[in-house]
């Protein structure tokens, strides 16, 4: 009875590894497997039959060794893809798995296993601040839970040019030509948004504890209010099956587009803002790509900034406030003003805006968020 249960955890483990290109069911939009910001991708040919044989009784045999309810937090954690709450999964990292020629400690095998067929090496991957192991360096006991990592998100320098975003960026905040004509808008003349007056007013009442708000927008129109968030985690989602956090989900929205409801629908288990010691990162849960601009993420010379593409799985530090310290607060070809005592970073869920797409602004995109920091 124990064999057998262990044997068909085991079984369905390995039905729920990472598709490799070739499979049929991998798809770059949805796992995430390529590379990141610039939409540049690793292609990963199918292994050949040898390959594929050699590796599955590999993980098996590597797999049979881990405790019973280990498996079982392991397999939670890889049928669920990271939308239930799982526990760290705490094995030896000295342990190394030979694949070919190629050599792989276990944590590195169960991470290509079960997310990322492509995976080279570990440098490429960002713990989560969720997880035990984040911090520690070099310890006997590592946290192998392939939910518990992230792909960094690499920039390219220099980026192509039809990548970039015009901005009037780092101007005086009172130049007098700050501000954007109706040729920037597309015909519309924006003031700043509702959002950022609720800001200044949160900050203004003495509300110290709060490191950021968050808005959530349909195109021009803001739904709900603003979330204050205190904790140094949270979770932004539509529909996440243990979810604790901000659900837009919850919101009421009147907004009838077809287009505003089917990215809706796709936000899933959408985004994780962290605030962590070398700035602010965002990990995107969900299975498509996420757009951020950011004043931090470029070069401070610049007058231009980019709109990065993130793919599924993959993480990237939004926001640096050593570098935010030393910038003036940027001007936005869509609003007029911004708040005077932080910086905001813009996400769009799936649909991507600036020169290469055709929304040229992000209040054209269907659903999108205002991340407003507190720098005080």
């Amino acid at each position: 009875m124990f064999r057998t249960k262990r044997s068909g955890l085991v079984r369905r483990l390995w039905r729920s590894r990472a598709p490799v290109e070739g499979d049929g069911e991998a798809d770059r939009g949805t796992h995430g497997s390529g590379g990141c910001c610039m939409g540049k991708t690793t292609k990963v040919a199918k292994s050949n039959a040898g390959t594929e044989a050699e590796l599955k009784a590999l993980t098996h045999s590597i797999l049979k060794k881990i405790k019973e309810k280990q498996l079982e937090v392991l397999l939670q954690a890889v049928e669920s893809k990271g939308g239930a709450r799982s526990p760290c999964l705490l094995l030896p990292s000295k342990v190394d798995a030979k694949v070919g020629q190629q050599s792989y400690s276990l944590p590195m095998l169960l991470y290509k296993v079960f997310r990322w067929p492509d995976l080279r090496h570990s440098s490429e991957l960002k713990r989560l601040s969720c997880c035990e192991s984040y911090g520690k360096i070099n310890p006997e006991l590592v946290c192998c839970n392939p939910h518990h990592m992230s792909r960094l998100c690499e920039l390219e320098s220099p980026p192509p040019p039809y990548s970039r975003y015009p901005m009037d960026y780092l101007k005086p905040p009172d130049s007098p030509d700050s501000g954007p004509s109706s040729s920037d808008t597309g015909g519309t003349t924006y003031s700043a948004p509702v959002g950022l007056s609720d800001s200044l007013a949160l900050q203004e009442s003495g509300d110290r504890a709060h490191w950021c708000v968050v808005a959530y927008w349909e195109e021009k129109t803001r739904v709900g209010r603003l979330y204050s968030v205190q904790e140094p985690s949270l979770d932004i989602f539509y529909d996440l099956p243990q979810g604790n956090g901000f659900c837009l989900g919850q919101l009421c929205s009147d907004n009838k587009s077809q287009l505003v409801q089917m990215v809706r629908a796709k936000i899933g288990y959408g985004i994780q803002l962290t605030r962590e010691p070398d700035g602010v990162w965002v990990y995107n849960r969900s299975c498509y790509p996420i757009f951020i601009k950011s004043a931090t993420l470029d070069n401070p010379d610049s007058r231009t900034l980019l709109v990065h593409k993130v793919f599924p799985g993959f993480s990237i530090k939004a926001f640096d406030y050593d570098k935010a310290g030393s910038l003036q607060r940027p001007n936005d070809h869509e609003f007029t003003q911004q708040p005077r005592t932080g910086f905001t970073v813009q996400i769009s869920f799936v649909k991507g805006w600036g020169q290469c797409y055709t929304r040229q602004f992000i209040s054209s995109c269907p659903c999108w968020l205002e991340v407003i920091f507190n720098t005080r």
